[in-house]
């Protein structure tokens, strides 16, 4: 039983993190609102006093949250992480033991375990969601290897589900100047990059515009 126990384990921590997905989403929303702080903008006028237009104990009270939420997506990401991996082992095991006991007419010790109990597919369907159909030159999706047509399957710990956009926006922000490992679909072929949300002289992170597929 320690498989299914295992997949079950993996399931709640999925929705643990889409819990504080949502709810790092709802205190970015607030940050970056018109006439917000921003989430990492000084909160010092030019002269090194409090800024008046704002409220400084709030805004700092929602970026440590938001920092608090973000060591706690990371930690539940490597732990679902090294989940499906056991997980998968199991199942690379478990076909090879059957495929011995066919082959040697000896019952594998395994084959207790239903393939429905290691059933990965809800967890690790590779669904493109989002199309590229725009990269600006010189931008870090260009520069980073990103396509025009490259189709998005997984952007670090966003996968196909509802407010990707939001969920996505949230991803980008907070991992500005670090690496994200992204999965796209290129011309019917999965491919594994590394994307760097970051500054530059234009628009935005990342400078490429998605469409939901």
């Amino acid at each position: 039983m320690v498989a299914p126990n295992l997949k079950a384990e993996t399931f709640s921590l999925m929705e643990r993190r889409s819990s504080i997905e949502n709810q790092m989403n709802v205190i970015i929303e607030r940050l970056i609102r018109p006439g917000g702080a921003g989430l990492y903008d000084n909160l010092l006028d030019s002269e090194g006093f409090p800024r008046s237009d704002i409220d400084i104990m709030a805004i700092r009270a929602d970026r440590k949250r938001l920092s608090e939420f973000r060591n706690d997506h990371s930690d539940i990401t490597r732990k679902i992480d090294l989940n499906l991996q056991i997980l998968h082992s199991r199942k690379v095991n478990q076909d090879a033991f059957s495929q011995t006991g066919m082959n040697s007419g000896v019952v594998s010790p395994l084959q207790h375990i239903t393939a429905d109990s290691m059933n990965l597919e809800q967890p690790l369907r590779m669904i493109p969601f989002l199309l590229i159909d725009e990269i600006n030159d010189a931008s870090p999706a260009a520069i980073d290897g990103l396509q025009i047509g490259d189709q998005i399957v997984k952007f670090g710990s966003v996968e196909v589900g509802d407010q990707i956009l939001t969920r996505l926006s949230s991803v980008i922000q907070l991992n500005q100047g670090k690496p994200i490992a992204v999965v796209i679909m290129r011309q019917g072929v999965l491919m594994n990059i590394t994307m760097t949300p970051r500054q530059w002289h234009g628009r935005g992170l990342m400078g490429c515009h998605f469409q939901t597929l």
